[in-house]
């Protein structure tokens, strides 16, 4: 009886080391893993920071303007015009210049011409 009790005792310390042994290297495993995955988000957040700064520098206004001016097909009009374009039953045609100039506050006042704004170069 004693040899089936010490064999009993020994067989259940054995099976909890074992155990004890096998939670330990899940907790080493799942913290490896969870390490990689924080490593492979870090890798990913700065690869998206990096092309959020790209994409806003490339999108900026001082970059738009240095790639306008670098092409040589791109030139600007010599003369500033604003064409208003009205819906007819022939189709849509341009107002011109003595149609619809003139508004009632206009032919009071005697306002002959609207402002317009004009880009400078420097």
């Amino acid at each position: 009886m004693k040899m089936t009790k010490f064999l009993s005792v020994t067989i259940f310390v054995t099976s909890f080391c074992v155990l004890y042994v096998y939670q330990q290297s899940e907790i080493f495993r799942l913290a490896y893993l969870g390490s990689r995955r924080q490593n492979t988000y870090n890798e990913l957040f700065d690869k998206n920071t990096a092309l959020s700064y790209n994409i806003k520098k490339s999108s900026s206004l001082v970059n738009i303007g240095n790639r306008i001016s670098q092409s040589h097909d791109f030139q600007m009009p010599d003369k500033y015009r604003f064409v208003k374009v009205v819906a007819s039953k022939d189709g849509i045609k341009p107002v011109s210049q003595s149609q619809g100039r003139e508004g009632l506050l206009a032919s009071i006042f005697g306002l002959k011409q609207e402002a317009q704004a004009k880009t400078i170069n420097p």
